[in-house]
């Protein structure tokens, strides 16, 4: 195999001016990378890119029901989130088609961060100001234009944070992002939920559009801060697109080479690599389709379960995703991306512990604890491990497939979970989900040798 391994460039994957990958830091040098400019715009950045996710899915889907649409219209509504799962199809033209005046003021990567911002904003003033008691078209509409302008934010963005470090200060930033992003999550979450209540005042159940109009244009306003923040970033140093003469030429630069390219530089080791995407975090996302459905049968009630799992397990996400970037930074990604995996099927385990415990919320402290913080782990090195793949030439591109790889094979087996549990129980399902974890360790040791041999390590 060693000599399969194609050899590498200064710019395969990040500026040549960077630090060696190889390169070990201090603590105190790993901890200082979080208060960098470029750490904290992934902050900023972070929360507008994770505000807009609940507002099409969770929570329109508790507005929904509240205004009496039936579950089933709800369950195919929720069809607007597959655009986060093919926002590849449209990725090439945001990683190289210039947009009219605003890219010569902005850049390639903030001009297509702000107009993706701008539509999210109206968008979500749209679903504001639409009853979906007197009429649901208008607001689907607006809910899928917010979903399609929030995917393509995430391509701008992902290539900018790619842009914007070297391959180890990656999972510094990736935790960054994913502070700004749950921190989002909950005020788009519980925050939207809490304004909704208080604007209805007195009137304490039933639908009030006044109360959810309130709401989302207070999450709309929610967006100025990252479009604030894209006005006053500086540029990622980008690599120059040569100019095409045509169209075919310009389909040849933004379809075909950046998924050649990855081909070329990983040869055939790039099947365990895309197996290793498609399967990193399955037992996650399979056990996640299900975990809802076992705290109701389990007895927990829904201020319990948004105080342990919405809140809480959101702080110890954010905690996690911090410590899988500084051991990233310290120790390397492969080795962290090994202990997220080991940890993210093990913690799996203690969901079984907890079906036989039953209806006892310090015990759940204690799952969500252990099962959050090994998330957060996985997440930052995983994150990491998929932007050290990418090419900075082709680097929205190239992401914007291996992100939305990552959902398709987990969430496709997820559609079974509820029969599975049916015939078989949450005990066996949970422990099902964590065997689901071990063939990933064997690619996460295979794609460690891929990546030694890449950037020479021993």
């Amino acid at each position: 195999m060693a000599d399969t391994a194609p050899p590498t460039t200064p710019t395969a994957t990040h500026p040549a001016a960077s630090p060696s990958p190889n390169t070990v830091r201090t603590w105190r040098e790993a901890l200082r990378l979080y208060v960098q400019p470029a750490s904290l715009r992934m902050l900023a950045l972070g929360f507008s890119a994770g505000l807009p996710l609940l507002l099409v899915l969770g929570t329109l889907s508790f507005r929904l029901r509240e205004a009496g649409i039936d579950r089933s219209t709800i369950g195919y509504l929720s069809w607007v989130g597959l655009a986060y799962g093919v926002k590849w199809m449209w990725a090439p033209l945001v990683d190289r088609m210039p947009l009219p005046w605003l890219t010569r003021q902005l850049g390639r990567r903030r001009s297509w961060l702000l107009l993706s911002q701008i539509v999210i904003a109206v968008g979500l003033v749209g679903m504001a100001l639409n009853d979906p008691s007197q009429l649901l078209g208008p607001l689907v509409a607006c809910a899928l234009a917010v979903a399609v302008a929030s995917a393509t934010q995430d391509i701008a963005l992902d290539a900018y944070r790619i842009e914007s470090a070297e391959v180890n200060a990656q999972a510094v930033l990736a935790a960054s992002y994913q502070t700004g992003y749950r921190l989002a999550m909950i005020w788009a979450g519980a925050g939207v939920l809490w304004i909704a209540a208080w604007a209805q005042g007195d009137q304490a159940s039933g639908y009030a559009q006044v109360a959810w109009q309130t709401a989302y244009l207070v999450m709309a306003a929610s967006m100025l801060p990252g479009m604030l923040m894209v006005l006053g970033s500086p540029e990622p140093v980008t690599a120059p697109l040569k100019p095409a003469r045509n169209l075919a030429e310009w389909l040849q630069g933004a379809l075909v080479e950046p998924f050649a390219d990855f081909w070329q530089r990983y040869r055939w080791q790039a099947l365990w690599l895309l197996g290793l995407i498609a399967v990193y975090r399955i037992s996650d996302v399979v056990m996640g389709i299900m975990a809802n459905p076992f705290y109701v049968d389990m007895g927990f009630t829904k201020t319990e379960v948004a105080s342990v799992t919405k809140v809480y397990g959101v702080v110890m996400t954010l905690v996690g995703a911090f410590v899988g970037g500084v051991l990233s930074a310290r120790w390397g990604v492969m080795r962290i991306l090994m202990l997220g995996a080991v940890l993210s099927a093990g913690t799996n385990l203690l969901f079984v512990w907890l079906s036989g415990v039953g209806h006892n919320v310090s015990a759940l402290i204690w799952v969500i604890s252990a099962d959050n913080l090994a998330s957060g782990i996985a997440s930052a090195a995983f994150i990491a491990y998929l932007s050290s793949l990418t090419n900075i030439s082709y680097s929205a591109t190239q992401y914007a497939l291996l992100s939305s790889m990552m959902l398709l094979l987990p969430k496709f087996v997820a559609g079974f979970s509820g029969e599975f549990v049916d015939a078989y129980g949450y005990a066996s399902f949970f422990t099902a989900t964590a065997w689901m974890g071990l063939p990933v360790l064997l690619l996460v040791a295979l794609a460690s040798r891929v990546h030694a041999r890449q950037t020479g390590a021993a």
